[in-house]
């Protein structure tokens, strides 16, 4: 078979039993048939990690005890793992990632990739001495629609950007669940896993990339008011940030977990001299189009007129609805062609461990912006 053909093999740190991320990512790796899981680590407690991974079909002899085991029990074969997934709480992120950079194993990796800004800095220099791949898993870059706001924003139709909003509202920590001891609100509560970011580093980062992938820029500072709603919680679970821009673009960025009412709401407005955009994730497969002055246009995933982005992102036709898994898909194909050197796109989509650093960075600014009452903190 030829090499650009032949499945990439990847291992899977995190992601066991009760992991809503980790089968995401197994059923995105699996959708274009460019992945095959072949290893895992995917749980602290091996037997309860053995039971999953031979559950998922893996040999018993390649579900590994830690990510170094894997490591180095995978270099010693000849159809070893090519591609490591980490999906495993934040404060774990670096020790995991720098094992598998130095074994040469190239990362898939979910955001924040780090919880704090020295150790994702120093994952970026170990990513470039090293020469692996690194991919952050911001999929919402991966959504046909939002493909589509980038390439319109890039031609200029909006004219010379004024204004961007972005707003990110969810409800499921609007009460004290971690202390039921739900598994996921108890790590993303808890500043010794989740790092110094509540919401805004679950979801915030999120929110962040959205912004600099569509309109192609990168705030040079932020103001951040962020608050910790429910009682004794200690990270935040709202917060107001605000936004600026070297070519004059101002931003306002809301991130909530405690916005009653809201499942998922992700929502980007930009705003130009010429026209504005406007896309929902929970609406995925429409993109509105306002030209000043003209009627609204309302742009449809599969439907005709649009970019070779879009276009190259979708799956079926229009009106048979498409989203998440796909918006995770289209990163993982995208990465098979970097890995594979099929494709000069990647290089214009994928989010990269700059991306990544950026996350932690936006994090950490806003967090010291906050406690200091709300002050301008520079994001160089």
């Amino acid at each position: 078979m030829n090499e650009p053909f032949r499945k990439i093999r990847i291992g899977m740190i995190g992601g066991g039993p009760d992991a809503f991320i980790g089968e995401v990512h197994r059923l995105a790796a699996r959708m274009d048939n460019r992945f095959e899981l072949v290893a895992g680590c995917f749980s602290a407690d091996h037997s309860k990690s053995k039971n999953f991974g031979t559950g998922l079909g893996l040999s018993a002899e390649r579900i590994y005890r830690t990510p170094s085991e894997m490591a180095n029990g995978e270099a010693d074969k000849e159809n070893g793992i090519e591609v490591a997934i980490i999906v495993t709480p934040n404060h774990l992120h670096f020790e995991h990632a720098q094992t598998m950079i130095l074994a040469g194993v190239h990362i898939i990796w979910e955001k924040p990739i780090t919880s704090d800004l020295k150790q994702a800095e120093e994952l970026e220099r170990l990513v470039s001495s090293v020469g692996v791949h690194f991919m952050v898993t911001y999929n919402y870059s991966g959504y046909p629609m939002v493909r589509e706001a980038k390439q319109i924003v890039g031609s200029g139709r909006l004219g010379k950007l004024r204004v961007v909003q972005v707003e990110y509202p969810q409800d499921w920590l609007a009460t004290d669940i971690e202390a039921s001891g739900q598994k996921q609100a108890a790590w993303r509560t808890d500043p010794s896993q989740a790092g110094e970011g509540g919401a805004i580093g679950d979801i915030g980062t999120h929110a962040y990339h959205l912004v600099e992938f569509v309109t192609g820029e990168k705030p040079h500072s932020l103001l951040a008011d962020l608050d910790s709603f429910v009682p004794g919680r200690v990270l935040d679970d709202n917060g107001h940030i605000l936004l600026r821009y070297e070519s004059g673009l101002k931003g306002m960025l809301w991130a909530s977990q405690i916005a009653s009412g809201h499942e998922n709401g992700l929502r980007l407005r930009v705003y130009g001299e010429q026209g504005s955009l406007e896309w929902c994730q929970e609406t995925p497969n429409f993109l509105e189009f306002k030209p000043l002055g003209g009627s609204k246009n309302t742009l449809t995933r599969g439907g005709p007129g649009l970019g070779v982005l879009a276009n190259e992102s979708t799956r079926i036709p229009a009106g048979h609805p498409e989203g998440f898994i796909e918006g995770f898909a289209n990163l993982y194909s995208d990465f098979a062609d970097q890995l594979r050197s099929a494709s000069k796109r990647s290089e214009t989509v994928l989010p990269t461990v700059a991306d990544g650093v950026n996350g932690v960075r936006f994090v950490k600014s806003a967090v010291v912006s906050s406690k200091a009452g709300g002050v301008w903190q520079s994001l160089s």
